[in-house]
């Protein structure tokens, strides 16, 4: 038979992108998104993380202030300062997302500039925190690293829990997601833990399941989604370890939730409250993560790092490694 007789070799399943990226594959692109980042963690040690959630449209305090410098001086012209105009974002929020609307409002544009200022002290906050955390947990003898501060790996509140840690030395992870004009990962990521989901869920999964706890700075639909999801999961006792929630800046939150009128509807009880603590500066918020955390310094690396790990499982004598094979 001759050459042209022959029927071309056909693609091995895992080779061919048409299946796994259709509806078919959907399976395998969940449990790639289990088992990459498993790989990941264990082969740079990662024992435990602190999760950072925030706004990703604050800004640095130096940005804020030109920002607000240009506003002022630009009043009644094209605005200066564009939403998610930062080297992390995939380009440009619509018009309709940003602040004026994509209008010419001066006035405006004024007042959410001073507003950028006002919460730039979050952004700031955040970065004094990561470092606080991360410089202290760098002296914890351990052949793991424990409590790598971890954010949603973008721009905003999530830059500034990177950009802490990374100033302090040490590692610092950042599981990022596709999102219609957000976001590329920021420069102060680990390479190594720098992470793109598609899904949502596998995402969340891993921010809850290495977390000895978690910090809620200033934020919007984003943040309250995941923040209320971990108090719901501990609520229900769906986490078996202690995990404290820890909401940042009264004054801010004050404004947005009243917890207390979930209590008085009946929605949730007294004791529900009890699920977080507040902290309004970095030293307050470091002082009860570190009163939480030097308890968990003895507990061993989890049995949850090998595949088919649930939330439940509890510590064994190491971790013990994924044979590599070729199969």
């Amino acid at each position: 038979m001759s050459d042209s007789e022959k029927l071309p070799r056909a693609s091995l399943a895992y080779e061919n992108h048409g299946f796994l990226n259709g509806p078919e594959g959907r399976i395998l692109r969940m449990n790639a998104e289990y088992l990459e980042p498993l790989a990941r963690f264990r082969r740079e040690r990662i024992q435990d993380t602190v999760v950072f959630f925030g706004s990703a449209r604050f800004v640095n305090l130096e940005t804020a202030q030109e920002g607000l410098a240009a506003a002022e001086r630009e009043a009644m012209g094209p605005s200066p300062v564009k939403l998610l105009d930062t080297s992390y974002s995939a380009h440009l929020a619509p018009p309709e997302e940003q602040p004026d609307g994509g209008g010419n409002g001066g006035e405006d544009r004024v007042k959410r500039a001073r507003a950028a200022v006002e919460m730039a002290r979050y952004y700031e906050d955040a970065r004094r925190l990561a470092y606080m955390l991360t410089e202290w947990a760098l002296t914890i003898r351990s052949k793991r690293s424990r409590f790598v501060v971890t954010s949603g790996g973008g721009p905003g509140i999530m830059e500034a829990a990177n950009r802490g840690a990374s100033e302090a030395g040490g590692k610092t992870i950042g599981l990022n997601i596709k999102l219609p004009f957000e976001q590329f990962p920021n420069r102060w990521i680990t390479p190594a833990l720098n992470f793109e989901f598609h899904y949502f869920f596998m995402r969340k999964y891993w921010f809850a399941y290495l977390a000895k706890a978690l910090m809620v700075f200033p934020g919007g639909f984003g943040t309250l989604d995941e923040a209320f999801e971990i108090l719901t999961l501990t609520q229900m006792k769906k986490l078996a370890k202690k995990m404290p929630v820890i909401i940042y800046g009264r004054e801010y939150w004050h404004r947005i939730i009243n917890f207390q009128a979930l209590v008085d509807a009946g929605a949730i009880s007294a004791k529900d409250l009890n699920l977080y603590q507040w902290a309004d500066t970095p030293e307050e918020a470091f002082g009860y993560l570190k009163a939480h955390l030097q308890d968990q310094i003895g507990t061993q690396s989890p049995r949850s790092l090998r595949p088919g790990g649930h939330f439940e499982d509890g510590g064994d004598g190491g971790g013990p490694e994924i044979s590599g094979t070729n199969d």
